[in-house]
C-alpha cells in the first residue's frame, strides 16, 4: 500500500478515535461538574465574594479541580474569584516551566512560589522513612502564609473520594482514631479554610478525565514514588475490592457522611446516661507556620487527616 494511501488511512482511523473521545470526555466532565457542584452546596464551600486559591501540584486531581471549577464560575449564580498556586519545593529534575505555559495558557492569575523544602525534607528524615510527614507540615505552613498575604478566603486542595476513604482506614488502622479528611476544615484562628471540591469523586473518574483531557502532569519523585507508604497498602486494598465487591466503596462512604453517634463508643458526642447527643468535636486546620520557623525538628505523625497538603 503507498505511504499517501497509509497516512490517510490512519489520519481517518484517529480522526474517528478522537471522535468517539469526545462524548465520553463530555459525559465524564457533566458527572464530575454536577459532584462538584454538589459538594460545594451541601458544604458551603464557595460563597459570594470568595477568593479561592487552587492548589497545584500538577497532578491528575489538581488539574481536574482547577478545570471543573471554571467550568462552574462561568455558569454560578454567585461571584467568585479563582487562582492558582503551585510550590515549587526545588526538587531535582522539576520541570519548572510545565505550570507557567499550562497557566499561562488558560489565562488565569497564578502564582509560582519557590522555597527550597525539598533540601529541608532531604536534611531531616532518615533514608527509607517516609517523607510525607515533614514535607505536608513545610507546604501548609508556605501556602497558609501565602493565602492570608494575598486576601485569600478558601484554599481549595484536590483531595477526592478515595483519598477521604483512605484517609479513615489510616486513622483506624495506625492512629486508633474514627476520623478523616473533612469537605471543610476551618482553622482556630479564622485565618485560614480549606475546601476539598472533589470530596463526592471518584479517582478513577479524575484519572480518566485527566487522560481525556491530556492534561501535563508531574510526578512526584519526593513522596509518590516511595512503595513503602502506609497510605499505599490501602488503596491496594480499596482497588481489589472495588474490583471483586463493586459499590463497596460507594457504600462506605455513604456511611462516612450518614454517621450515628449514640451507636459508636465516643461519650463526648454521646451522653449514654441522658441518651442524647453532645456538642461535637471541631475539626479545625493547624495555624499557619511562620516562615521563619520552617525547620522544625522532625516528630511522628499522629493524624494522618493532614497528609498531602498537595494532592500528589
Amino acid at each position: 500500500m503507498p505511504d499517501a494511501i497509509m497516512n490517510r488511512t490512519e489520519q481517518t482511523h484517529r480522526t474517528e478515535h478522537e471522535r468517539g473521545l469526545k462524548p465520553e470526555q463530555n459525559k465524564l466532565q457533566k458527572r464530575l461538574r454536577r459532584q462538584v457542584g454538589q459538594a460545594i452546596a451541601d458544604f458551603s464551600m464557595i460563597e459570594a465574594g470568595d477568593k479561592v486559591m487552587c492548589c497545584l501540584s500538577g497532578g491528575k486531581d489538581s488539574y481536574a479541580m482547577l478545570d471543573i471549577l471554571l467550568n462552574l464560575q462561568k455558569s454560578a449564580p454567585i461571584s467568585f474569584e479563582l487562582i492558582a498556586v503551585n510550590l515549587d519545593q526545588k526538587q531535582p529534575g522539576f520541570p519548572e516551566d510545565v505550570l507557567p505555559a499550562y497557566l499561562a495558557d488558560m489565562g488565569i492569575e497564578y502564582h509560582i512560589i519557590e522555597r527550597d523544602t525539598y533540601s529541608i525534607v532531604k536534611d531531616k528524615v532518615p533514608e527509607g522513612k517516609t517523607t510525607c510527614g515533614l514535607c505536608s507540615r513545610l507546604r501548609r505552613g508556605i501556602l497558609y502564609n501565602f493565602a492570608e498575604d494575598h486576601g485569600v478566603t478558601k484554599i481549595a486542595l484536590g483531595h477526592h473520594r478515595d483519598d477521604l476513604l483512605e484517609t479513615l482506614f489510616l486513622n483506624m488502622f495506625y492512629g486508633g482514631k474514627l476520623k478523616t479528611m473533612p469537605p471543610v476544615l476551618h482553622s482556630d484562628d479564622g485565618r485560614n479554610t480549606v475546601i476539598r471540591p472533589l470530596a463526592y469523586s471518584r479517582e478513577k473518574d479524575l484519572a480518566r478525565y485527566a487522560e481525556l483531557r491530556q492534561f501535563p502532569i508531574i510526578p512526584c519523585n519526593l513522596c509518590g514514588s516511595q512503595e513503602n507508604l502506609q497510605r499505599q497498602v490501602i488503596k491496594d486494598m480499596f482497588q481489589q475490592w472495588d474490583t471483586q465487591h463493586p459499590g463497596r466503596l460507594e457504600s462506605m462512604f455513604r456511611a462516612l457522611c450518614n454517621v450515628e453517634p449514640s451507636h459508636l463508643a465516643d461519650p463526648d458526642l454521646y451522653d449514654f446516661r441522658e441518651g442524647k447527643r453532645l456538642g461535637e468535636k471541631r475539626q479545625t486546620v493547624q495555624a499557619a507556620v511562620p516562615e521563619s520557623e520552617l525547620e522544625p525538628e522532625l516528630k511522628p505523625e499522629q493524624s494522618f487527616g493532614r497528609l498531602n497538603v498537595l494532592n500528589i
